[in-house]
């Protein structure tokens, strides 16, 4: 074949390698032992995709006898590697192109973002040295002194007594997998074993802290003919592993508690990458049982007032979308933690070139996870990490944060300058803890012991035990153990195969893979039942018989014992994933006196860097790790000093110390709750200590207030900076009025650009509920059509449907728009509609909520400023409307179009809460997508939303969506 001589002759060379290629049933690297392979060097190193499909072209061309043929189909097998090469080369000029591409839209991002901030701030942006390099990750001593510490018993106990007297509640939520206090399933979902854990031990531990009253652990509830019942009980209390813990706050709801949210099929267990189109129903639920929550406990431990939750937490992008919606439905401070990151694991499956970037999406439904992760970086204020690593290689794949960039705002915060509304989360680095207390690791020597111990356990030894060892010859060799769920990722086929080459090292110790739980590979995922068989036919490729063991069942209380055999055998412990998060058996491991190798990618670093117990190896090396492994089993003296390094440092990853740095990472969020008021409140105003207030009551003070069209604002409107305790009942409403206006000024900035300008006066209903609060149903009206002609057709249509509800005042109707109130009240009146014909109108996409008025007259609407404190939280308008006009010159640069923009301001229709442009050319306009990501990329948190057939574009804050102004309603 012309110009592939190369390929010719390295095939032919292939097709000669050696006799018996036609009579080989088994596959390719079982037929290939222990010797070079040029056929599994080719495709492996020069074309990199899987060798099967090649392997049969050449047994059937071997076997062909005719020249002629041969050639033939040794000219086709050419083409179709040349084929493959070139997939492969383009695979990794997208993914090169892909990577440029985000860095230079994030350098661009930053390089606009830091040039709207003034120059006065140079010495401050640089930060002060110890905490730029705690965020570089130092390395030698400093970086051990990173981690928290507990010094002594004295030290724990000064800070318990310092929260002495605190009552808070916390709210954790983990949504997918199988969740209950003992006896765990892990590793239902992928990705969810060590998740589970984490967050019910977490859970529990915060119960037991001192100044915690309650914890809620908010998961799904699953009553399907295939899981426990366990998992359909509503609520489940977690007791305490030590009863000698800190916590000494009792009552009737105090402790921690895992409560069942029923939403999605009850029936039924749903994977994890199935659940995002019941998020919603989550969040409603979650909703309600946090309100309920936060009465109870007002009348316990609040003296009649609501004790609401101190933070909501997310655990996984799933609950960092829900902790988003109730953190902004609830004005609570979210926290959020990723566990694994759908940014990184798609770079990960890109990289392997099995699937394409549509295949991935359609089985990982991995886009919606990442804009989860996205929504879930704009709404936390604290990101709970495990490592440094995670931080630097893995958030920074987003554009919802920049390392460089989050350093300067943390450095103008410090120095009490301003942002000009940019936020990004703080990164926190907290390593996950575990009890220590019930661990007694064992001090004997096996050598010491009886003959025929092991070979014959004694009855009161664990059952696991037996049944590990029952797979043995010589069960008194050293045990080297792994465990893992059967997932590629996990890289437990490279172990097997350095085991298998590495004579020495079967002469010296056994290996136990403890793969999850399985009754038939059958039975298992195609992905883990894969991996299982490798594993089984890389253990009859080496004649590893009587030296592995792989049981099929365990339970979680069998975990410890399979520590504790490992090392009463002078074992080693192994975990070679190709990269991990954290890694917590490691440190469980060495908490029951194990010798540690592990993967040098990830977590296990910062562990390593800790506890001094082992070697870190590189996954993809199988000799480096047979080599570890060798040293550490073959050298005594190495072995015992690993293990007493380990136990020595072990503390430093304790629950308690865990807790305490948690405890002090919320306290130093400013504290915020929902400032609800209710009619039976009478006329009191509630305290105020937010930046942004939240969610109101539809009979709120706000009502009060009558806002006109006529474009005069009224007189005295936050003009009176006080309430007047003196005054009489008479005079009351509007002293309150003035009060809340008081309070309000600076948000809502007095007018409204173009639109409706405001005008107060009394309102002497303002006892009454509002007609909204009556109804039985309520329709939200949102269709924006191109035509206001059709959009009254669609009103009038649904109007004529509720017949003879509507007349009987049993159904509300709530208008939700992108129309501004000025727009509406023109609609309104053209159409021959009243404005109490709705009970609500949501204008410019959200955000601006109005009310038909109890007095008409000349004030058709009422505003709810409260609704403007609360979407003012992160409202970044001081420095957005310059991003977003430089924004929409660049578009018109960009295109070449200088006679007409394709994007311009339209001040007329902008407000205080809402930024309106013109879109002339709605074709060229760049997408939504696009324009998010730019906003995130500069750390500003808003939604833009194109509107009206595309002709619009409006920008609004971040709480304030159509969605989130009806949960507000």
């Amino acid at each position: 074949m012309a110009g592939n001589d190369w390929l010719n002759s390295y095939l032919e060379a292939i097709l000669d390698v050696g006799p018996g290629l036609d009579d080989a049933k088994s596959s390719l690297l079982l037929r290939e032992r222990g010797r070079f392979s040029p056929t599994r060097y080719f495709v492996q190193e020069v074309i990199g995709f899987d060798e099967t499909d090649l392997y049969r072209s050449w047994v059937r061309a071997s076997s062909t006898r005719s020249p002629q043929e041969r050639n033939t189909r040794l000219e086709n097998m050419c083409w179709r590697i040349w084929n493959l090469a070139r997939q492969k080369k383009q695979l990794e000029s997208e993914t090169a192109l892909r990577v440029n591409k985000r860095r230079l839209e994030r350098e661009r991002g930053r390089r606009e973002a830091t040039a709207d901030m003034s120059e006065d701030l140079s010495e401050g942006e640089k930060g002060d040295p110890l905490s730029d390099l705690s965020a570089h990750g130092g390395v030698g001593d400093f970086n051990r002194s990173r981690l928290p510490r507990i010094s002594s018993a004295d030290a724990m106990e000064t800070w318990a007594n310092s929260q002495k007297g605190k009552k808070l509640y916390i709210v954790l939520i983990s949504i997918h997998g199988l969740i209950r206090g003992e006896n765990m399933e892990l590793g239902r979902d992928s990705d969810t074993g060590g998740q589970v854990k984490y967050v019910v031990e977490l859970a529990r531990a915060l119960g037991s802290m001192p100044g915690v009253y309650r914890v809620d652990l908010l998961t799904r509830q699953v009553s399907a003919p295939d899981v426990d019942w366990s998992y359909g009980e509503p609520t489940e209390m977690l007791s305490p592993r030590d009863t000698d813990d800190f916590g000494d706050d009792t009552g009737e709801s105090s402790g921690s508690y895992i409560v069942r949210i029923p939403f999605g099929p009850r029936d039924k267990y749903i994977p994890k990458e199935l659940l995002w189109p019941y998020i919603p129903e989550f969040v409603d639920g979650a909703l309600n049982h946090i309100i309920q929550m936060s009465k109870s406990l007002g009348e316990q431990i609040g003296s009649g007032h609501a004790v609401w939750p101190v933070a909501i937490h997310g655990h996984y992008a799933d609950a960092g979308d829900s902790a988003a919606l109730l953190s902004g439905a609830l004005n609570v401070p979210m926290l959020f933690t990723g566990h694994s990151l759908g940014r990184d694991k798609l770079e990960q499956l890109l990289k392997q070139g099995r699937l394409s970037k549509d295949e991935i999406n359609t089985t990982y439904k991995i886009m919606r996870r990442i804009e989860a992760e996205e929504l879930a970086l704009d709404g936390s204020e604290i990101v709970i990490t495990s490592t440094r690593q995670e931080i630097e290689e893995q958030w920074r794949l987003y554009d919802g944060f920049d390392p460089v960039l989050e350093r300067k705002l943390r450095a103008r915060i410090r120095r009490n300058v301003s942002c000009y509304g940019r936020f990004m989360p703080r990164m926190a680095t907290i390593p996950p803890g575990m009890e220590f207390h019930h661990i007694v690791p064992h001090d004997g020597d096996i050598e010491g012991e009886p003959e025929g111990n092991l070979d014959h356990p004694a009855p009161q030894d664990p059952p696991i035990w037996s049944e590990i060892m029952r797979f043995f010859t010589n069960p008194r060799k050293p045990m080297i153990l792994a465990l893992a769920r059967p997932d590629p990722k996990k890289n437990i086929t490279t172990l097997v195969k350095a085991f298998g080459e590495c004579r020495p090292l079967q002469e010296l110790a056994n290996l136990t893979l403890i793969m999850g739980n399985r009754d038939g590979i059958d039975e298992m995922s195609s992905t883990n039942a894969s991996v299982l068989l490798s594993v089984l036919k890389l253990i009859d490729k080496y004649d590893l018989y009587g030296q592995v063991a792989y049981p099929k069942h365990h339970k979680q209380y069998d975990v410890p014992d399979i520590y504790r055999l490992a090392a009463k055998t002078k074992g080693v412990f192994i975990n070679p994933a190709f990269i991990e998060p954290f890694g917590l058996t490691l440190i469980e491991a060495a908490a029951h006196g194990l010798p540690i190798v592990a993967t040098k990618n990830g977590g296990p670093v910062d562990i390593h860097r800790v506890l001094d117990n082992g070697l870190l190896v590189d996954p993809h090396d199988q000799q480096s790790i047979a080599d570890a492994l060798l040293k550490l089993v073959s050298n005594k003296q190495l072995w015992a000093k690993c293990r007493q390094n380990g136990l020595k440092n072990i503390h430093l990853f304790s629950w308690p110390e865990h807790c305490k740095t948690y405890l002090s990472k919320i306290a130093t969020c400013k504290p915020r709750h929902p400032q609800w008021q209710r009619s039976e409140d009478g006329g009191e105003s509630s305290e105020s200590d937010s930046p942004g207030d939240s969610l109101r009551d539809l009979q709120d003070l706000s009502l009060n207030l009558k806002f006109s069209l006529d474009g005069e604002k009224s007189e005295g409107s936050g003009n009176d900076n006080s309430l007047n305790s003196d005054g009489n009942a008479a005079d009351r409403g509007a002293k309150l009025e003035n009060a809340v206006l008081s309070w309000s000024k600076g948000i809502s900035k007095d007018t409204r650009r173009g639109g409706a300008t405001e005008k107060s006066d009394q309102n002497p209903n303002a006892g009454k509920f509002p007609p909204l609060r009556r109804r039985k149903h309520l329709f939200v009206i949102a269709v924006d059509c191109d035509t206001t002609s059709s959009l009254l057709e669609t009103i009038k249509a649904i109007f004529e449907s509720a017949g003879k509800d509507r007349a009987e005042s049993t159904v509300g109707f709530i208008l939700s728009t992108s129309l501004t109130i000025s727009e509406i009240q023109s609609f309104l009146i053209s159409g021959g509609l009243s404005p109490i014909d709705f009970d609500a109108y949501i204008c410019n996409s959200g955000s601006d909520l109005y009310y038909p008025s109890l007095n008409p007259g000349d004030r058709p609407f009422v505003v709810d400023l409260y609704y403007h404190s609360h979407i003012e939280y992160r409202w970044g308008g001081e420095g957005l409307r310059k991003t977003l006009v430089r924004w929409a010159d660049s578009i018109t640069d960009k295109k070449g179009d200088n006679d007409e923009q394709i994007v311009s301001p339209a001040e007329q229709l902008s407000t205080d809460y809402c930024y309106a442009f013109k879109v002339r050319k709605p074709g060229m306009a760049p997408p939504v997508k696009e324009l998010r990501k730019l906003l995130r990329i500069q750390a500003l948190r808003c939604h833009p939303i194109y509107c009206q057939n595309g002709t619009r574009l409006n920008v609004i804050p971040v709480l304030a969506s159509r969605s989130q102004a009806l949960r507000y309603c």
